[in-house]
């Protein structure tokens, strides 16, 4: 079966960085495009970035453009989501995800405070 599972979430101040991972299984990772997406407290669920299968194309919310970056490495099965420049209301459990389904893992939470 579908396994996402994210890592990597903590307690940041502002202006820190992070790196989020996602280990995937039970699928041919490198045939799916992927996606990082977010809930911030009281809020719904909100798009960040995907990337395409091969990698090739990538794309961000204007909210985080030029701040975070999503890579994956198909050989391990891995998608990453580098975070720098962190802001107060960048907190929120991230969560990778399937681009196209309905498949996401359980979320790490990020929390950015001073």
């Amino acid at each position: 079966q579908v396994q996402l599972a994210e890592s990597g979430g903590g307690l940041v101040q502002p202006g820190g960085s992070l790196r989020l991972s996602c280990a995937a299984s039970g699928f041919i990772f490198s045939s799916f495009a992927m996606k990082w997406v977010r809930q911030a407290p009281g809020k719904g669920l909100e798009w960040v970035s995907d990337i395409s299968s091969g990698g090739g194309v990538t794309n961000y919310a204007d909210f985080v453009k030029g701040r975070f970056t999503i890579s994956r490495d198909d050989a391990k099965n891995t998608l990453w989501l580098q975070m720098n420049s962190l802001k107060p209301e960048d907190t929120a459990v991230y969560y990778c995800a399937q681009k196209y389904t309905q498949y996401r893992g359980q979320g790490t939470q990020v929390t950015v405070s001073s």
